[in-house]
């Protein structure tokens, strides 16, 4: 009989054990829900500084007017490469793509969920802030050489901008302790650099709302990992099923080598 209830221990241990392993902890600020606050109130003084002071947004479209009258063939192909990758129609596609590999391929419901849940934050924090500022995109009319002309009160922060923000984090998260984790951090960031750089050289964003899309993604994130480490275990637990098939099967193989 005491042997029956350790190995009943022993087995309810290795249980728990599947399931911390599939839901990976992510990386959170001291005092994150704080964090995200300041974040979040500092877009919200940007935005509504570029829209009240006097002045701010004509030194602004005067970037956009400099860069307009220095298009340069290679830069200009790769500016509208990105303006086309990191559109909400071909964002949705790399997302769903990436999603159903680690799904269907690797068999990670858990990593799945949590890439999509990442890497669409950005587009969430873009679009609510889009709507709280109101700000115009800068006037096609008035630059030299508009490379794809838009109008509206969608200009703050950059959507385009968010998507890489957010990208790279869920892409970081995914790599996290592994030797592809300092390189996906560091050539994240410049991608999301250049994707920042290309909104302003094609002319559709001002300098403010590229660097808005930076911490308005980062809140995002900050505020979805604070949840996901308070929640996601908890919530898996009830669901041992749902762990990811790689840990469940190493440790169905070791119990059966124990049991044997």
């Amino acid at each position: 009989m005491p042997s029956f209830v350790n190995r009943s221990v022993s087995v309810e241990d290795r249980t728990s054990a599947v399931v911390r392993q599939s839901v990976p902890l992510l990386p959170q600020p001291r005092f994150w829900l704080l964090w995200a606050v300041a974040l979040a109130a500092a877009v919200l003084a940007l935005g509504f500084s570029v829209q009240l002071v006097a002045g701010l947004t004509t030194s602004e479209l005067g970037v956009d007017q400099e860069l307009s009258l220095h298009h340069v063939g290679a830069l200009t192909t790769l500016a509208m490469a990105l303006n086309f990758l990191f559109a909400p129609a071909a964002g949705v596609c790399i997302v769903l793509v990436i999603g159903l590999y680690l799904f269907l391929v690797r068999r990670t419901f858990v990593r799945a969920f949590m890439f999509v849940l990442f890497a669409c934050s950005g587009w969430v924090a873009s679009a609510a802030f889009k709507l709280i500022v109101d700000r115009h995109r800068p006037d096609p009319a008035v630059l030299f050489d508009p490379l794809s002309p838009e109008t509206g009160s969608n200009s703050f922060p950059s959507g385009h901008v968010s998507f890489a923000v957010a990208l790279v984090f869920a892409l970081y998260f995914l790599v996290r302790g592994s030797r592809w984790a300092a390189v996906t951090a560091w050539a994240g960031a410049g991608l999301a650099v250049v994707v920042a750089w290309s909104r302003v050289y094609i002319g559709v964003h001002y300098p403010s709302d590229v660097v808005a899309s930076f911490l308005a993604t980062s809140a995002a994130v900050i505020v979805l990992a604070g949840l996901w480490n308070l929640y996601a275990p908890r919530v898996l637990e009830r669901f041992p099923g749902r762990a990811g098939s790689e840990e469940t099967s190493s440790e169905a193989t070791a119990s059966n080598a124990h049991g044997s």
